[in-house]
């Protein structure tokens, strides 16, 4: 069994997870990563059975990025861990503080030590992600004049000295983690028999009193409210999401009832979920036990199962009893992750301030391909003027013909950057080969994966470790099933921002290019929780065709569009018969405005 940190050894997140299972006698290895990012990946994977993620400390608060990478990943809380975090200055044998010119620390201990670290106005201070590792270099350099706030395992680990003991501003500086797994496949995660907590994500409407209403149900239920904070909304600057902590148990029928009260009051519900209390905070043992011993990630096993935790959540799926709505248990076992049962609330991919998946209708517009610089960004200016969020144009364009244009390649890249910085939208672009994701992730906002490459496996997975979202269109002849297999790739790489999109498919109709599927998107919202966009563009391939099947698709529950626009479209280098005038897609976001937003 692996567990998986941020750090290496010697870190506070190692010494932490070391100490919870040496005292629960577990015979645990542990895994060091790069981010907080990556222990959620692990897990989500299947590369380790559990995770560390920090959610608050005494002194500087709460952690964000625990509760959010929970949320991303549909990741379930196991167990609450206390720790107190005893900080000392690190050094080599022979420093001083009066020599001390560098001071490392993680940002968490610089809030921590801040009045300590007033009183050496001599040394620049300066945050580390890695703890563990800052201490290891400084004591291979041996530089006597750099410093690292930090446990005594660090120092024991790596042959440092204890320049200053309990550095922190309070005695009592305490942080709480949440050990997590993947979705349990019972809804109840496992339970030592002690108290319990259960954490929250809520979004509540620009309302008077709305929050107050929400929390009405606990008070009448007699719940205590551990912890409750506030956070803006990306994109949306009068609505708030926020946290909660709650003592009690979902499986408590009083206080089922009370969420159950909460979730039709809210904009966004979702439960987390329950897990066991700390009994008491533990202050970290002198070394870590051999019962956890370290381990290289990439010799982690790759198998992972997920399956759903409750049904409690907003947008449940599809009724069982219905077997029209429920794809064979066969398709289900070759796409677990994108079933809606793991997470029945349904995904939201957030690019900057743009949310795919939630309640607004996402259009997404530019030229085809990428032809010069003038096209590109007076198109960009057009379609953010008229309402378009986020810019489209292909840099690199697989044609049926070798001797049809093949895009601009890395000049149109840097062109799409440019039309970006200059109006804003965020870019949408395909990738076409493997070799192209690692330098297009850096420059894209949302690789795209075109018809074409839909199966293209090596190039799926590809873009699963870039970390970047994917908007992975339908194969030209592609079955359901087969899309959400093809999405499941990147799912299992421990990418979860996948956007799918209908493009229209081959039949034997030649009236229109391809045969715009709108079926497909209900069965995709009851089969998914992945969002989902239509692209009436090569639906059809016809430009006066477009508009009502734009409309079509926001009235049968897409996420959103993707059309294809340009300045002067007879002259377009590609996709000429499709691409829309300025003025017509003007008409057509006009239109989308009067349509009310979907509901299932």
């Amino acid at each position: 069994m692996i567990a998986a940190y941020q750090g290496i050894d010697g870190s506070h997140f190692h010494v932490v997870l070391a100490e919870h299972f040496a005292r629960r006698g577990e015979q645990v290895e542990l895994c060091g990563v790069t981010s907080f990012r990556d222990v959620a990946v692990a897990v989500t994977t299947g590369r380790a059975r559990y995770g560390l993620l920090p959610v608050d400390n005494s002194t500087s608060g709460t952690f964000r990025d625990g509760y959010d990478l929970m949320d991303r990943y549909g990741l379930s809380p196991v167990r609450e861990i206390v720790s107190r975090l005893d900080e000392r200055l690190l050094g080599v044998d022979g420093a001083t503080l009066a020599g001390l010119r560098r001071i490392y620390a993680h940002p968490i201990a610089l809030e921590e030590c801040s009045r300590f670290l007033a009183t050496l106005p001599g040394a620049e201070v300066l945050p580390t992600a890695d703890t563990g590792d800052t201490a290891r270099q400084i004591a291979e350099t041996k530089n006597s004049t750099w410093a690292v706030i930090g446990p005594a395992e660090a120092a024991s680990r790596w042959g440092l000295i204890e320049l200053a003991p309990t550095v922190a501003d309070s005695r009592h500086n305490f942080t709480r983690f949440i050990l997590i797994e993947a979705t349990p496949e019972t809804d109840r995660t496992p339970s030592d028999g002690g108290p319990r907590r259960t954490s929250l994500l809520l979004r509540t409407r620009n309302e008077d009193g709305a929050l107050t209403r929400i929390l009405a149900p606990l008070a009448e239920a007699q719940i205590n409210i551990a912890k409750i904070e506030s956070r803006v909304q990306p994109g949306r600057p009068w609505e708030a999401a926020f946290y909660l902590d709650l003592d009690a148990d979902v499986n408590e029928t009083g206080f089922w009832a009370a969420l159950q009260a909460m979730r039709h009051l809210c904009s966004g519900f979702r439960v987390l979920g329950s897990y066991d209390r700390d009994a008491g905070p533990l202050r970290p043992s002198s070394a870590p036990s051999a019962a956890a011993a370290s381990t290289d990630f990439q010799a982690l096993p790759s198998s992972c199962t997920q399956v759903t935790l409750g049904s409690l959540q907003a947008g449940a799926a599809a009724d069982d009893d219905d077997p029209a709505a429920v794809p064979p248990p066969t398709a289900k076992k070759n796409w677990p992750r994108a079933s809606r049962e793991q997470r029945p609330w349904g995904t939201i991919v957030r690019i900057g301030d743009v949310e795919i998946g939630g309640d607004e209708f996402v259009v997404i517009a530019g030229p085809c391909s990428v032809e010069s610089r003038d096209q590109v960004i007076g198109t960009a200016l057009a379609v953010r003027e008229r309402g378009a969020t986020l810019l489209r144009g292909g840099a690199f364009k697989p044609r049926t013909t070798p001797y049809a244009f093949q895009g601009l390649g890395w000049e149109g890249v840097d062109l799409l950057q440019e039309a970006s910085r200059v109006t804003g939208l965020p870019t949408v672009s395909e990738v076409m080969n493997v070799d192209q994701v690692e330098r297009m992730a850096r420059s894209i906002d949302v690789l795209q994966i075109g018809a074409r490459n839909m199966q293209n496996f090596d190039l799926l997975r590809a873009v699963g470790r870039a970390g970047k979202p994917v908007l992975l269109k339908r194969g030209m002849s592609a079955t359901l099933n087969e899309l959400l297999a093809a999405a499941e790739y990147i799912l299992s790489e421990g990418n979860p921002d996948v956007i799918l999109c209908e493009r229209g498919i081959r039949t034997f109709e030649t009236s229109t290019r391809n045969t715009l599927d709108l079926s497909a998107i209900p069965v995709l919202r009851e089969q998914t929780h992945l969002p989902i966009l239509v692209d009436p563009s090569h639906g059809v391939g016809v430009r006066r065709w477009i508009r009502p099947l734009a409309r079509a698709a926001k009235a049968v529950g897409a996420h959103g569009i993707i059309v294809e626009v340009h300045p002067n479209p007879p002259k377009a280098l590609s996709d000429a018969d499709q691409a829309l005038r300025f003025d017509q897609f003007g008409q057509i976001m006009d239109d989308l405005r009067a349509i009310p937003p979907f509901s299932m």
